[in-house]
């Protein structure tokens, strides 16, 4: 369903019919009355429509953004919620705001997770622009307006795989990212896309660390068939809202079927190759961080076993570890992009 509303209203302000009828029939069925995050959890397709603000609400004071141009804040007003069927929702239960905002891996704004929430207030997003470059027809410096305005945004709701065995639930707010390649006329001789993070480092701390071992700026790439997979995301948005910076504003990949490290945040440049490309982790240290990267329970990282995970948020006295799925759940999507390959060397 296509959810419409003023200009002036957020989109996570507003019920959308359909799923407010769904809300009385459950809750008529089920004999239960379900508030606030707790039906969210029961119905993750409200998560645009509900959690959002209230999610935010509880959100520490120390998470700020920058402000969106009034053209985002448009692009934002006509959002499609997201289906309720997999594999672009899910029933798991979603991670709150503060959880998903507060424990990130942005080594640009440092090591720990909680120093992008507290080291990215002066994060700059306006301007931008990405670089589009390679085996294209249309190479070219875009600015962030130019490549968002031919894509109408949607909602979908990942499970969320870091190699370091922690997961979360997140809705994203984005568009597929095989629409935005199309359009600059990827030739024959385009295998592989690369992609770069930017490289700000008055406002970036992480660049500027004596202690950094990463190699600017940061780098990841897929196959071509793994980019244009319907599940490939370019998000501009969680929970109904902006990106926040320490999770990869204002654009950054989602590749739910991959290890976190793949998902390349507040991307700069995009360049289509004929030859793979060299990747930041795979680059550091190759026999702990493939290429591929893919969600792979008998595959175990030198430090971390892969076949459990546990499921954020969680406290000393509440943990939750689940099982883990080939492909992160997503395997009916995606396995075939693998067919024949020996998932153990090509990890």
């Amino acid at each position: 369903m296509l959810i419409k509303k003023p200009a002036d209203i957020k989109p996570s302000e507003i019920t959308p019919e359909t799923v407010y009828r769904n809300r009385r029939e459950f809750m008529t069925e089920g004999g239960k009355l379900l508030l606030g995050a707790g039906l969210a959890s029961a119905i993750p397709s409200l998560a645009f429509a509900q959690n959002g603000d209230k999610l935010k609400a509880r959100a520490p004071a120390n998470l700020t953004r920058t402000p969106p141009s009034a053209w985002m804040k448009d692009k934002f007003a006509d959002i499609k919620a997201a289906p309720d069927m997999e594999p672009y929702f899910t029933s798991e239960a979603l991670t709150p705001y503060t959880d998903a905002t507060r424990y990130n891996n942005f080594y640009e704004f440092g090591m720990d997770k909680g120093d992008p929430s507290a080291n990215s207030s002066e994060f700059k997003t306006d301007p931008w622009s990405v670089e589009i470059t390679g085996e294209v027809g249309k190479p070219g410096t875009y600015t962030l307006e130019d490549i968002l305005k031919p894509h109408a945004l949607e909602e979908r709701i990942y499970r969320h795989r870091c190699v370091e065995a922690w997961s979360m639930v997140i809705p994203w707010i984005g568009f597929p990212l095989a629409d935005l390649l199309k359009r600059f006329e990827p030739t024959a001789k385009a295998k592989y896309v690369e992609f770069e993070t930017i490289v700000q480092p008055d406002t970036m701390p992480g660049i500027r660390s004596r202690f950094a071992i990463v190699r600017w700026p940061y780098r990841e790439g897929l196959r071509m068939d793994e980019a244009m997979n319907p599940l490939a995301f370019m998000a501009v948005g969680i929970y109904g809202d902006y990106m926040p910076p320490q999770n990869g504003a204002p654009m950054r990949l989602i590749v739910p079927w991959k290890y976190g490290f793949k998902g390349i945040k507040s991307i700069v440049k995009i360049n289509f190759r004929e030859t793979q490309p060299h990747t930041t982790w795979n680059d550091l240290q190759a026999n702990e961080y493939g290429f591929f990267a893919n969600v792979n329970p008998n595959v175990h990282h030198p430090r971390w076993r892969q076949d459990m995970e546990r499921r954020l948020p969680q406290t000393l006295f509440s943990r939750q570890y689940i099982e883990t799925k080939l492909f992160n759940g997503y395997a009916e999507q995606v396995a075939s992009l693998y067919k024949d390959m020996d998932l153990a060397r090509y990890y």
